[in-house]
């Protein structure tokens, strides 16, 4: 079993910055990703553009150049694999993590490759993985996805996006000009507030002239293999149909944290407990990082905004170690 200060769950931005942080201070780390670098980031729609300027993404310092102001993905690929390189940092990918428990002073991190030991976990996984199911019968079709990736696969198809989120309106316009019949399904009033605000008046002028159709105030209510039936204010409406987008968020893992032992809000929020001083939580030695301290508040939490959480971290395991070493 290979031993560490700190094993670092999640290879995205933060958790790459976590891993730069160790290796500035000299704590040995290591950083295990289920996927490619950045897998989170690898999964965003192809085309997709940061609503982040490019140096509110950077991370150590390092300057991340772009193109345009706000950087499209393949460049924060870019950007972030190199920082893995040439650094050389200590990460596992493609190797996921399948059970975390603590055993006395010690943290035992298995696998589906390897075990490790560590007195320090860092949990930086995000939120990408688990999508908010809409609940509806039919929504386990194959013509349904909780993921958009490229706007050519919608072409000359009947498409419903459920959502009115970045994501959801992103892949409303992207998918109208390659030529799909676009209709949104949006659950409040009008186009979220916080779309990017150079996309705002393009999907609302798009839904005004009718190229777009939406039903606002409206929920879906069941999907057929070629039709969905909605819930509108004027009543039930069946539409014919070939895809379905439910773009509706996405929610960290909470069975992974309670079963690390972690304490979570009994309210709709799921706030996990932490101390903002040093992000480690109830469970002595545990710590999160990134958008992950959220909860179900996944638009609290950015990249230029909990950067900030590596050397918190790792200034906190350090000061530890210090102590130890003092007192032995």
């Amino acid at each position: 079993m290979q031993e560490f200060d700190v094993v670092i769950i999640g290879g995205g931005p933060i958790g790459i910055a976590c891993g730069l942080e160790a290796k500035k201070q000299g704590i040995s780390y290591i950083i295990i990703e289920k996927g490619p670098i950045v897998n989170s980031l690898f999964n965003y729609p192809v085309n997709m553009q940061f609503f982040s300027s490019s140096e509110k993404l950077e991370i150590d310092e390092i300057p991340f150049i772009s193109k345009e102001a706000k950087p499209k993905r393949n460049e924060a690929l870019e950007y972030y694999r190199r920082i893995v390189t040439s650094n050389k940092l200590n990460i596992h990918l493609f190797e996921k993590v399948i059970d975390t428990e603590k055993q006395g002073a010690f943290f035992s991190v298995k696998t589906d490759k390897n075990e490790y030991r560590a007195k320090n976990v860092v949990v930086a996984t995000g939120f990408y993985d688990l999508p908010n199911n809409i609940n509806v019968p039919g929504e386990d079709l194959p013509k349904v996805s909780h993921y958009y990736n490229d706007p050519h696969f919608y072409a000359s198809q009947k498409l419903v996006v459920v959502g009115a989120s970045n994501s959801a309106i992103d892949a409303a316009l992207e998918c109208w000009r390659k030529g799909a019949e676009v209709t949104l399904v949006i659950r409040g009033p009008e186009v979220g507030p916080r779309v990017k605000y150079w996309v705002r008046p393009d999907i609302i002028n798009r839904i005004e002239e009718g190229s777009i159709k939406a039903f606002y105030n409206s929920t879906v209510k069941e999907i057929k293999p070629h039709q969905i039936v909605i819930n509108s204010p004027e009543g039930e409406v069946t539409l014919e149909n070939d895809f379905v987008l439910a773009l509706t968020g996405y929610r960290p893992n909470f069975a992974f944290l309670e079963k690390l032992g972690i304490e979570l809000s009994d309210d709709p929020k799921r706030l996990p407990s932490y101390d903002p001083d040093t992000m480690e939580t109830n469970v002595d030695g545990l710590f999160l990082a990134g958008v992950i301290c959220g909860g179900m508040e996944t638009h609290k939490w950015f990249i230029e905004n909990s950067r900030v959480h590596a050397p918190i971290i790792m200034n906190a395991i350090k000061h530890k170690m210090d102590l130890t070493a003092e007192n032995s």
